[in-house]
């Protein structure tokens, strides 16, 4: 009887891994935890002079993270891992491979893992100097060097030939390093391998209000070269674009020369051929990843690598595992725009049907792919708002629960998942598909003791890697009866109100400082803008100051709201909306200035649209010297208090309105919180002000004032309910305060005060015990709190405008920081400048039919501004 290739024998056999990126990685990982017996002594081979790292995160490297966050968990010691080596031969019959230290190892298991390489098309021009490929760190620091030199009198540009993935990724690291980035892709839109023509449009129209210019439908010509450096790129039609740098993303291939060398046999697109088993034609080689040929087809994506390590692990060990099959399913933010794709995106299935909604004025588009009977979910496309992904992508190859139509309903209009849920979901429906992870292996991870998600992915690997499952791993532990974990986010485990309370406790006053001493890793996009705030709101000194401006998301971050296009907007504070005719004046003489759109808005304020990022400072400087401040538009802090003429002027006020809402606006002015605050005062009980659609509310009444909290107007609307009634003057204002301060310390991130009193046990009949009853005797503290905040306010605006440092921030191009950004432009509409529409995007009504490759044309639709397209073809 032949013996099994992997049967245990009585030594510890010989495992030599060819590789160390994410899927080499996985597979040691995957085998050192199941060889309890220690079947296997390992032996990694890694080309690149550190241990694996996250290829898929590798643009966080331009936005903060260093190599250690980006770093995967370290191989145990008994791993024998060699940085900076690579296996240049491989003998076979012997059993052996030779390494480029000149040692030869023997095997009993080799592995190939050696990935891809990225592909440079032979341009003319391709190799000079200013010429990158974007593959690892180092390729990733010389593009910043690049970009850093060019600063010093270049161009201001760069051009990414490629508009795929890795393109757009490149694009954005561009953008990062301060450069305007010029797209290049040869198909008609972006990202042709995931998505179709319809989200490619919505993608390049979003991307290049962003200020990325984006070419597609056209070839490359060559780079033309100047003293041996890339100055330009030449497209197929002649167009010139000056650059500083040229980054090739256009796909990569396989590195297969080893196994090629070997005689081993590979697909006719390059790839080594190995069969279900992930084993080649020789028994003891294996390949996974990027290298493998399983199928007939190279996969480039990390979950099915991660799924043919698995499979090779179990086979090493004595197993039977086969690869379940490729899910190429994808879901990433690329220049801030949420894509995702799953399945068969691009119905190819016969007889498919497409049902499409596409809302132009929202930004957003969805597909879904269905059987001919439209019972079965094939597969789809979303761009814009993906937060359906995970409902959605599980149930690929399972019968639709409802119309597809209401699966694609926004909020509001259906549902989520027209009421469909994670939980409703088979056992079988994949929630995982980087890691193959099934809803029932979950929900059994969650009966054995997993309580939270960190638990799960210990147990399962579900949301390790891309992490676009864990809001499904959230479900099935709150659908379970599990009480979800409050941590604030992956690197902290306590929530946003246990934070403040360390904060304030340790008087601790940076970010760094908080998660060194409490936390993990480097933080994320959840994290550092909520600590930000809460430092902020303990009176922590200027918001730009130190690591303070690394914190801050896009609009805190420039101190003003970004607009659709890529401008800002600035919005001075107007007291409770009272402004004197000089005032007034300034403001229309800025707006005609700088040509601005000037708009009043609903909370009595006056709105200035369209700013560029360098010209901010200038217009503030108009701003500070006549007298206005910051009205904080832009951040989670008090927006707001909106009055209206009281007993100054109207016959029916009983109180002095205005008097009382300058009063209030003044006092909490730059007040940051967990989300925006917006409060009203009323004269009367006629309401002019809409007090009761706000955070706090005040109306007047004949004995003093009736206070109301917990109102808000958006998306679900709520009537302020009441708190204190006929308080005098200094009640309320106490009242207030410790109504602020008591949200600042509890709310979760996020979380409007509506939310946060309905949250409450007790709801607002403990709210008044705590504040006006003094129940917990905290009311000192909050009171304490709210003076200091008084005392230490300064605008922040006059404080970028007296620091040189914080001024330097504002500029759209490093190398020009008076050049105006040449992809913004506007038109003229009713004697006002506003951003030039994008392209028209044609609309129509529901129906139902064949792909679009099929089906027969039709006219032109015209186009119909604030329509919703929702359309099946």
């Amino acid at each position: 009887m032949t013996e099994h290739p992997n049967s245990r024998s009585e030594a510890p056999r010989h495992l030599v891994v060819a590789g160390h990126g994410m899927v080499g990685h996985r597979l040691v990982e995957a085998l050192r935890s199941r060889d309890t017996d220690g079947q296997w002594n390992v032996t990694v081979l890694s080309e690149e002079p550190r241990p694996a790292y996250d290829r898929v995160a590798l643009s966080s490297y331009f936005d903060g993270a260093d190599e250690a966050a980006l770093r995967l968990p370290d191989l145990d010691d008994a791993v024998d891992l060699r940085l900076g080596v690579t296996a240049t031969a491989i003998d076979r019959a012997g059993r052996t491979v030779t390494t480029s230290t000149g040692e030869t190892l023997g095997y009993d298991a080799l592995v190939l893992a050696t990935g891809s390489y990225p592909f440079v098309p032979p341009l003319p021009g391709h190799d000079a100097e200013g010429c990158f490929v974007y593959r690892t760190l180092e390729d990733l620091d010389a593009i910043r060097a690049a970009a850093q030199a060019a600063a010093a009198g270049g161009t201001g540009h760069g051009v990414v030939i490629g508009g795929g993935l890795l393109g757009l990724e490149a694009a954005n690291a561009l953008r990062l390093l301060g450069l305007t980035p010029h797209v290049i892709e040869m198909a008609p839109w972006l990202m042709p391998m995931q998505i179709d023509e319809g989200g490619g449009a919505l993608l390049g129209r979003m991307i290049s209000e962003l200020g990325v210019e984006i070419h597609c439908g056209t070839g490359v010509g060559g780079v033309e070269v100047e003293d041996g450096r890339a100055v330009a790129v030449t497209l197929a039609d002649g167009t010139r674009i000056p650059t500083d740098l040229v980054v090739f993303s256009a796909g990569v291939r396989p590195r297969d020369q080893l196994a090629r060398d070997a005689g081993l046999a590979v697909g006719e697109r390059g790839g080594v051929v190995v069969d279900l088993a992930c084993r080649t034609e020789d028994e003891h080689i294996w390949a996974v990843g990027e290298v493998a040929c399983i199928e007939g087809r190279v996969l480039g994506l990390v979950g099915p690598g991660n799924a043919m390590a698995e499979v090779v692990a179990d086979r090493l060990l004595g197993g039977e595992a086969v690869f379940p099959g490729a899910d190429t399913s994808t879901k990433l933010k690329l220049l801030g725009v949420d894509v995702a794709s799953f399945g068969d995106a691009k119905a190819t299935t016969p007889g498919a049907l497409e049902v499409v909604l596409n809302d132009p004025v929202k930004g957003t588009y969805s597909k879904l792919v269905v059987s001919d009977d439209a019972r079965t979910l094939l597969g789809g496309i979303l761009v814009g708002d993906t937060s359906k992904y995970a409902l959605l992508r599980p149930l690929i190859g399972s019968e639709l629960p409802a119309d597809p139509a209401v699966l694609l309903a926004p909020e509001g209009a259906g549902g989520e998942g027209g009421g469909i849920g994670v939980a409703s979901l088979p056992d079988s429906a994949q929630i995982c598909s980087c890691n193959a992870v099934t809803k029932g292996a979950i929900c059994t991870a969650i009966h054995e003791g997993a309580a939270d998600v960190p638990a799960i992915k210990a147990c399962t690997k579900a949301g390790t890697s891309c992490g676009s499952c864990v809001p499904a791993l959230k479900q099935l532990l709150a659908a379970s009866g599990v009480a979800v974990s409050k941590a604030l986010c992956e690197h902290f485990d306590q929530s946003r109100s246990e934070l403040f309370e360390i904060v304030a406790a340790t008087r601790i006053t940076t970010f760094s400082e908080l998660v060194a001493r409490y936390g993990r890793g480097r933080g994320c996009d959840v994290c550092k803008p909520a600590v930000a705030s809460i430092l902020a709101s303990q009176g922590n000194g200027h918001i730009l100051q130190g690591e303070q401006a690394s914190l801050q998301d896009t609009n805190d971050r420039f101190l003003a709201n970004m607009q659709r296009n890529g401008t800002y907007s600035v919005v001075p504070r107007i007291p409770g909306g009272e402004i004197t005719p000089e005032k007034l004046i300034v403001i229309g003489e800025v707006a005609r200035d700088f040509g601005l759109y000037t708009k009043i808005t609903g909370g009595q304020r006056i709105d200035l649209f369209g700013a560029r990022l360098e010209q901010l400072p200038k217009i503030w400087k108009r701003l500070v010297d006549a007298g206005f401040e910051s009205g904080h538009a832009y951040g989670k802090s008090l927006r707001t208090v909106k009055s209206c003429v009281g007993s100054t002027w109207c016959r029916y006020g009983v109180q002095d309105s205005v008097g009382l809402a300058v009063e209030l606006e003044l006092r909490y002015r730059g007040l940051r919180s967990p989300h925006k605050i917006k409060a009203g005062v009323s004269g009367c009980a006629r309401e002019c002000a809409e007090a009761r659609g706000k955070d706090f509310g005040i109306i007047a009444t004949e004995k003093g004032w009736n206070l109301y909290v917990g109102g808000n107007g958006g998306f679900t609307p709520r009537h302020a309910e009441l708190l204190l009634a006929d308080a005098d003057h200094a009640t309320l204002i106490k009242v207030i305060d410790r109504f602020l301060m008591f949200y600042i310390r509890t709310a979760d991130r996020l979380q409007r005060t509506a939310a946060w009193i309905e949250a409450m046990d007790g709801g607002l009949d403990h709210l008044r015990s705590v504040i006006v009853d003094d129940s917990l005797g905290i009311c000192a503290d909050l009171e304490e709190a709210m003076a200091k905040h008084i005392a230490d306010y300064t605008d922040e605006w006059n404080g970028v405008l007296q620091d040189p440092e914080k001024l330097a921030r504002f500029t759209s191009f490093v190398n020009a920081p008076e050049t105006p950004d040449p992809t913004i432009s506007f038109t003229v509409e009713r004697e006002q400048p506003v951003p030039t529409a994008p392209r028209p995007v044609a609309l129509g009504m529901p129906s139902i039919g064949v792909p679009a490759a099929t089906a027969p044309s039709a006219p032109a639709a015209t186009p119909a501004p604030s329509a919703t397209s929702v359309t099946t073809r």
